[in-house]
């Protein structure tokens, strides 16, 4: 795969209900995904009782995968589905969309991606129970 800093699509990291054959897929990825490929980041991984996953900073691999879209519109309509805006304070917001280095499988850096995180204070209050294996199933 290309540098993700080399070219002009819109990159997303998915560990949850936004995967393919997951929940949110259909709804908001299909037909719009350029490429994907499973990928991880480095983070903390836990399971809340709503049923869906969030991750923290850490460093503890968490799988997913990278999407790519063809332009930077898709993050509107995930920032909806994670009730995320960018103009109100980050304590207001269930999630907070950041970038951070996503990697390969064999952890080769694929470069930036658009990564969608939880304080952990909000997972505790949650009640979110850590997936060590970082890998969120349904």
């Amino acid at each position: 795969m290309a540098n993700l800093k080399s070219d002009a699509l819109c990159h997303v990291f998915v560990y949850g209900t936004l995967k393919p054959d997951e929940a949110n897929y259909a709804k908001y990825c299909a037909g719009k995904v350029i490429t994907m490929q499973q990928a991880i980041a480095f983070g903390e991984l836990s399971a809340l009782p709503m049923g869906y996953p969030a991750m923290t900073i850490g460093a503890r691999r968490v799988h997913g995968y990278l999407l790519s879209f063809r332009d930077m519109s898709i993050l509107e309509q995930l920032d909806e589905l994670e009730d995320y805006q960018s103009d109100r304070p980050q304590s207001e917001n269930l999630y907070d969309r950041q970038q951070i280095e996503i990697f390969d499988l064999a952890e080769k850096s694929l470069g930036l991606a658009w990564a969608y995180l939880m304080t952990l204070e909000q997972v505790t209050k949650f009640g979110g129970i850590t997936l060590p294996d970082g890998l969120w199933k349904p």
